[in-house]
């Protein structure tokens, strides 16, 4: 399920994973995104800084550069504390790697690595265990802030299955 919030700029990306294979399966749920943060991607690359946000454990970007959106973050987000990141686009996909085959999808950790000077993209990489006839909801989150604190306020704002439930209620709530 797709949706963005009615009021806040945040987008949901909720996956449900059933086993329904008759056995135990160790999975892997892996969410990319690759920033621009400017008019183009060959403009912008170049100035874009990636980082773990330590006060909400997502993955935030910035373009001082960008002289429009001068102090606006972006982030990424997985509601599950046990993941691995990259925001490091080769990294992803691998030297001669394509976005259809990525080198990321035979691992199931991803370096940590963030900072200036990357191809810059934001990939969450859970690992997750799965017992027959049971089930699993994995929330991936992309938004924006003004400014470090915003971006901060509104993942922790959302935090949780329920917080992404009730959104997507208002959603519904709205266009009925």
């Amino acid at each position: 399920c797709v949706h963005v919030d009615s009021d806040s700029p945040i987008k949901f990306v909720s996956i449900k994973v059933t086993n329904q294979s008759g056995r135990h399966r160790r999975l892997t749920a892996t969410g990319y995104v690759e920033w621009v943060l400017g008019e183009l991607h060959s403009k912008s690359v170049m100035h874009i800084v990636t980082e773990l946000d330590s006060a909400s454990g997502a993955l935030i970007a910035r373009n001082a550069f960008n002289t429009e959106f001068q102090n606006y973050v972006a982030f990424f987000d997985i509601d599950d504390p046990n993941y691995t990141y990259t925001t490091d686009r080769t990294e992803f996909i691998g030297r001669n790697g394509t976005l259809q085959n990525p080198e990321v999808m035979k691992r199931t950790q991803l370096s940590g690595k963030s900072g200036a000077g990357l191809d810059p993209c934001a990939a969450l990489q859970v690992l997750f265990e799965l017992e027959d006839g049971k089930e699993r909801t994995l929330i991936f989150k992309i938004g924006a802030g003004k400014d470090v604190s915003e971006a901060v306020e509104i993942i922790q704002r959302f935090q949780g299955s329920k917080a992404a439930s009730s959104s997507l209620q208002r959603v519904k709530q709205f266009w009925r």
